[in-house]
């Protein structure tokens, strides 16, 4: 097996966790590809399974070290990226890496990966609809919201950049697109 990539980007509210968690429990070839922070854990994350939790000091050593795949630092000393050995120990297992990562960090990838990468993005039906969704949530304060939906404009202007867009108006039929588009790209 060739160890292709399937990358998720959207913004935050779209449905896109839950498409990829969907795909995850098919009959498909896929493993998640769990993503480095330097961010301290946030309530029942562990390491190794919601994210590897490294320090910022141990994650510059690791960029310095040529370590890293793709690497953000989101907020002074807050670093996201993926390690190059999660993609070597998921390919080891004869599988496929999945990925949920931001919009610049997705691009990064495809640019690197070319055609062994897909590239999908969970687009909402429109601004008011993912307002509604985020409050529906009721996890976020107002501020946050705001802050999240001014972020949701910028992410929405990369979506041509991407090999798929999906608009997740109705959940189950974005989950069947999703699922025709991951299966034909996986296809020998």
């Amino acid at each position: 097996m060739d160890g292709k990539l399937i990358i998720f980007s959207a913004p935050s509210g779209s449905g896109k966790s839950t498409i990829i968690n969907y795909l995850l429990k098919r009959r498909l070839p896929l493993v998640f590809s769990v993503s480095a922070t330097s961010r301290p854990p946030r309530g029942q994350e562990e390491d190794g399974v919601d994210y590897y939790f490294l320090s910022p000091e141990v994650f510059r050593k690791k960029i310095a070290g040529g370590e890293f795949l793709e690497y953000e630092e989101v907020y002074k000393d807050v670093f996201y990226g993926t390690l190059k050995s999660e993609i070597q120990r998921i390919a080891g297992m004869g599988r496929h890496a999945v990925f949920d990562i931001d919009v610049v960090g997705a691009c990064n990838l495809k640019k690197q990966f070319g055609d062994r990468a897909l590239s999908v993005f969970i687009q909402p039906p429109s601004i008011e609809e993912l307002r509604r969704r985020l409050e529906s949530r009721r996890t976020d304060a107002p501020e946050v919201i705001e802050r999240r939906l001014a972020k949701a404009a910028y992410e929405l202007g990369f979506a041509p950049r991407f090999d798929v867009v999906i608009i997740n108006n109705h959940l189950e039929k974005a989950q069947a697109e999703a699922f025709c588009a991951v299966s034909q790209f996986l296809e020998p």
